[in-house]
Parts: C-alpha cells; structure tokens; sequence
C-alpha cells in the first residue's frame, strides 16, 4: 500500500513458463519446515512472466521503472543482513512512468550459470530467488521468487578403498575397509570389520555418518556436527578372528554433496565415525572422510535444450576433488 495508504497499489506474481512441467524438489527452510520449490540445474533458462495487478482499477500507479533480478547469495547467520551475491542479473522490464491498467511482462535470463547447490544448514543459507519490484518514490512494491538448485557431478571409475586400523596397545587391533572413500547420495556403503585382538570387553559397535559444516575466516570460524546417520555393527561381544559385514544405505538420509569452501564462505563435509564402547562405558573413535556428490539421475530427453549444452561443458571433467563441478548431462547409466 501507499505512503499513508493513499493512492494506487499492486500485486506481483512471477510465473515461470514451465511451471506446469518443471520438476520441484524439496527443501528445508530455517525453521526445519520441508517446501517444495521449482528445480533448477547450471546453465539452464530461467524465463517467464511478470504479473503486475493494480489493486484499485481506474487509478494510475506511478513507478520509478519495473525490473527484475536473478540472485544467488549466501547468508551467514552471525552475519545477518549481510548478504554476499555471488550471482546477480538484472533485466529491466519498464522505463519509468505510470501504469494505468494491469500489465503482464515477460523476462528471459539466458544460460543461467548457478555454480553451487542449495544449502540450508545451522549457520548458513545459500539460495537462488527471483525478485520483482516496481520502483516507487518512497516505498518499493517487491516479490519473491525461490528456487533450488542441484549440482550433479561426475566422478572417475578410479574410486579408492578406505582401510583403516583401530588399536590400543596389546588390548585391542582392529581394522576396517570400506569399498570406496566417495558416494553418491543414493549409493550403498560396503565394508567389513575385522577383529585382530580382542582383550578388552567390547559391548557395542556403530557406525555414524556426521556432517561439519564450516563457516566464517579466521578468528570467526565456526563448527557445526550433527550426526545425520546411525548403523549398529554389533551388540555384544565379539572375539579374535571375526570379520562383521557392514552393508548401509545411504538414500533414507537428508544429506548433501560434500561443499568445499564454497565462495570462500562455508564448507560442508562429512565423516565416517566408527565407535566402539565397552563395559566400562569407555568409548573409542576412529574418524575418516567420505565425499558425497550428487549423480545425474536424469534423463537427457526430459532435460532442457540449455541444461545439455551447459553439461557438455564439463564432461569429461577428470578431478575428483572437484565436488561442485556440475555435470547437467550425465545420464544414470545404472
């Protein structure tokens, strides 16, 4: 409404031309509540229309130009109010002057380069909006627009075993191996325990995923841990020689691809955790980094023109470190 509430006003609705089509995926928001929002890759389109209806017909609205703008931006949660655009196209859709009727405009953000993937976690929100204003002289009529982006990425078949040792000294030695050290977010991890020595009463066994999230330089680094997965190996006693296969589905977890050090602001990693109790309530941990990435489960038809051709710009991409890399093309070839 107007200064005072004088005066004509409106309503904005951004509507994207493949709303009918387009797949949605959800989302967290900060409060924990799950949303569904319009899914988005690199390199794809962004297009569609701008509705602007005016609240009181037969009045002019006078405006400072209309516009529209494409953000992706990071916001750090003991920074609030800072927000670091790390994306940020504008197209604008009206000159100044007055609308004296309703008025529909159409926008297009070609090729749409959106690097990282959409994070929501305990200290940061990386996210991707549209935003519609209408310039006024003393108060701008504005709507929001959120998308989600997902990253997909391709790795080598050159995908290394992890195989660690726990031990203390003429009490207990045990190793462990896991098939690979990185995943995707639906894979299954593989492994096997092996007891070597076994001189301390061990009464329970697990094995926990844990994702760090990391924010902030410097002195303002902060740490966050939460387990997003528990896997009971064993309840009870084992003895030397055994061996305890571990077999643990990743797809009925939240999780996200591993994002390191994303627009030199946060990172998200994850651990597996191996923890072994015993009678006396002592615990002992051994900790090894896993990546996670998201495979292109897609099919390439159901993809837009836009989204192949800016994948085939980084197929055949060979560094595995690179976990943001997106690959919009690859197909789920299993």
């Amino acid at each position: 409404m107007s200064f005072f509430g004088f005066g004509q006003s409106a309503d904005i609705d951004i509507i994207l031309n493949d709303a009918e089509t387009r797949k949605k995926a959800e989302h967290k928001s900060e409060d924990g509540r799950k949303d569904k929002y319009f899914l988005f890759y690199d390199g794809e389109t962004v297009s569609g229309k701008v509705n602007v209806t005016l609240k009181y017909p037969g009045k002019r609205l006078e405006h400072n130009g209309i516009k529209i703008e494409f953000v992706g931006q990071i916001e750090l949660y003991y920074d609030r109010g800072n927000h670091h655009e790390f994306v940020s196209l504008v197209k604008d859709l009206a000159r100044p002057g007055e609308l004296t009727q309703s008025q529909t405009f159409d926008f297009e953000f070609t090729h749409v380069e959106k690097p990282y993937e959409s994070y929501t976690g305990q200290n940061v929100k990386l996210r991707y909006f549209l935003r519609a204003t209408v310039g006024r002289r003393l108060n701008d009529i504005s709507k929001e627009l959120d998308i989600v982006v997902h990253t997909l990425s391709t790795y080598p078949e050159l995908n290394s075993s992890i195989k660690m040792e726990v031990g203390i000294e003429d009490c207990l030695h045990i190793e462990f191996e896991y098939n690979k050290s990185k995943y995707h977010l639906k894979d299954v991890i593989v492994g096997k325990i092996y007891f070597l020595l076994v001189r301390i009463k061990i009464k329970h066994m697990e094995i926990d995923i844990i994702k760090r999230e990391t924010t902030g330089t410097g002195p303002n680094v902060y740490h966050e841990n939460d387990t997003m997965a528990k896997y009971e190996i064993m309840d009870g006693a084992p003895v030397r020689g055994e061996s305890i296969p571990i077999r643990l589905f990743l797809a009925g977890y939240e999780m996200t691809p591993t994002m390191r050090d994303i627009n030199k602001k946060f990172s998200v990693r994850y651990y597996l955790n191996l923890v072994l109790i015993d009678e006396e309530e002592r615990r002992y941990f051994k900790q090894q980094e896993i990546t996670l990435w998201r495979k292109g489960d897609i099919v390439r038809k159901s993809m837009s023109h836009q989204a192949i051709i800016a994948s085939q710009r980084f197929e055949g991409s060979s560094n595995p470190e690179k976990s943001q890399t997106p690959s919009n093309a690859e197909e789920d070839k299993n």
